[in-house]
């Protein structure tokens, strides 16, 4: 008889459970398995929207495949201690890779979905170091059969345009979960929040320092922070564009200005969109006033980096994963599944990263879908105002709620976060929400009276709350310089604080409290409200944010 040794039978036993493992993925790849978010647009789940034909089988889409969190209970937990003052781990902030080992998807889970794309017939593009989210591409024909689904070409049901839909919610077969796949349809095109009406010469609406009396970004670092030795320095402010740029435009805005240009911008394109945007077939204004203002607010700063791409999931994601800009701001809105960008927003806040997000520009009547990811509980919300300045170049002197501020309770149904529900945040006078996500949550001037350069050229009556957030990334840019010129860490998520100190004894000190204005739903009211938040900053006490983050 043969012996069986012990080695003999170790290997059995591995290739037995081989086997086993093969059978288990092989039966769980069998069954079709739902994502976690929704896809079909109400336009077309309704009915609403008729059925035109269909894309040509070979048509290329770009989608990116979104994988949840590990443990988000856990991830939620640290949060409320990373950003309470109280806590030992207060500001202790996590790198990604720290991120990734914890809460990101797990290595197996990962390379199944890359495996599941292959398969199908989808090229993988790019993969995050986070393993959140897996760029791929495909024909219209291979993205039907991986998740099994038909791609419609429907009428719009109130723009003269057709748009391209899946009719049902993918499923895969796979068993591993996946959260949400980017780009299967275009329902809702991004819109940026900008109002451009160029105005003719000599026109005066403002007391600032551009052409005609009106305001530039130089105004405002002068009514916001004043003349204090803060520029940004070591600091790095991250832009979310749809679009490409032109560097020559801001050049063109400085210039024209005679004012100095010295901060780097880097791009980073994402989804294979241009980095470049000629004025002859691309408009640029959203994009080059973004940096505009963001440079103005802060004329050291190391660099602003533009990411560049045509899926939300993916732009957010590389902020995140590079984590080089502890200050981000986006001034653009679409429609997108909610929760799709929840796990990548609460990474950037656990890494000490914040984001803000203009609200829009059509007041408290401003579809969600344009207000949207600005009714986010991880993001800052940045409303508008109309400011009066000293002169050109001069202080602050009187402030406004602007009518076209986007606020009112959360019009995608987002539940009000904790800290909205700090007693004296909501209340009779401002008739804001105790169950949805009010915003905005601060704001600064967006008016349009303000001058700027895009798409080759230069004008005035240009506004919006797009000017305001990346306004908002400059402050918080100077403010983290002096952080970590004192040896701390930087401000991270700023809305804990916000809502600490806005109910706290040094509200007045440290913000405007713009009582007066609307934005046809809602009025400026004393404290927080839903037109400009809890207000705009002083510049006296913008010096450092620490007043926002008390020690």
């Amino acid at each position: 008889m043969k012996k069986v040794t012990r080695v003999g039978v170790s290997r059995w036993v591995a290739m037995l459970g081989l086997v086993v493992a093969v059978l288990v993925a092989i039966t769980a790849q069998a069954e079709s398995h739902l994502t976690m978010t929704r896809h079909v647009p109400e336009a077309v789940a309704g009915g609403r929207a008729r059925l035109v034909g269909q894309p040509p089988a070979t048509q290329r889409l770009s989608l990116a495949i979104s994988l949840p969190l590990r443990n988000e209970n856990g991830l939620n937990a640290l949060l409320q201690q990373i950003y309470d003052p109280q806590s030992s781990s207060y500001r202790h902030y996590l790198s990604v890779q720290e991120f990734t080992e914890r809460f990101g998807p797990s290595p197996g889970d990962y390379e199944a979905v890359r495996q599941f794309a292959r398969t199908n017939g989808l090229t993988v593009v790019d993969t995050a170091a986070n393993r959140m989210v897996l760029d791929v591409e495909g024909s219209v024909a291979s993205i039907e059969k991986a998740f099994q689904v038909k791609i419609g070409l429907y009428q719009h049901p109130s723009e003269n345009r057709t748009f391209y839909s899946p009719d049902r919610e993918p499923s895969l077969d796979l068993g591993v979960p996946v959260l949400h796949i980017s780009g299967l349809d275009n329902f809702t095109l991004p819109r940026s929040k900008n109002t451009t009406r160029r105005t003719e010469p000599g026109r005066i609406e403002g007391t600032g320092s551009g052409p005609g009396g009106q305001y530039v970004g130089s105004d405002m670092r002068a009514a916001y922070y004043g003349s204090g030795p803060l520029n940004g320095a070591g600091q790095s402010i991250g832009l979310f564009e749809y679009a490409g740029y032109e560097v020559s435009d801001v050049q063109l805005y400085f210039t024209t200005l005679k004012q100095p240009f010295n901060v780097p911008i880097k791009g980073v394109s994402l989804n294979g969109v241009p980095l470049n945007c000629p004025p002859q077939t691309c408009d640029d204004s959203e994009q080059v006033i973004d940096i505009e203002m963001a440079v103005s607010m802060a004329p050291g700063l190391t660099s602003v980096v533009m990411y560049v791409g045509s899926n939300d999931v993916s732009i957010f994601n590389q902020m995140a994963v590079d984590n080089i800009a502890k200050q981000l701001s986006c001034s653009w809105g679409w429609s997108d599944d909610e929760s799709s960008l929840d796990p990548i927003f609460k990474e950037m806040a656990v890494q000490g990263q914040s984001v803000f997000v203009a609200t829009g520009d059509s007041g408290s009547g401003t579809p969600g879908d344009v207000v949207w990811p600005g009714d986010d509980p991880y993001v800052t919300a940045v409303g508008g105002t109309d400011i009066n300045t000293n002169g050109p170049g001069g202080p602050w002197q009187s402030e406004t709620g602007w009518s076209g501020s986007a606020g009112s309770p959360s019009k995608n149904g987002i539940p009000i976060p904790g800290y909205q529900k700090l007693p004296g945040v909501i209340n009779s006078l401002n008739n804001g929400s105790t169950t949805l996500r009010n915003y905005p949550d601060v704001a600064a001037e967006s008016n349009t009276n303000q001058w700027s350069c895009y798409d080759g050229s230069c004008g005035g009556g240009n506004g919006g709350t797009s000017f305001a957030a990346p306004q908002w990334a400059g402050l918080e840019a100077m403010a983290n310089q002096q952080e970590v010129s004192q040896g701390k860490s930087t401000l991270g998520f700023l809305n804990p604080s916000l809502y600490r100190i806005g109910i706290g004894s040094h509200y007045t000190a440290d913000f405007h409290d713009i009582t007066s204005g609307n934005n046809g739903g809602y009025n400026a009211v004393k404290g927080y409200d839903l037109v400009t938040g809890w207000g705009s900053p002083i510049g006296a006490r913008i010096n450092s944010l620490l007043e926002i983050h008390p020690e």
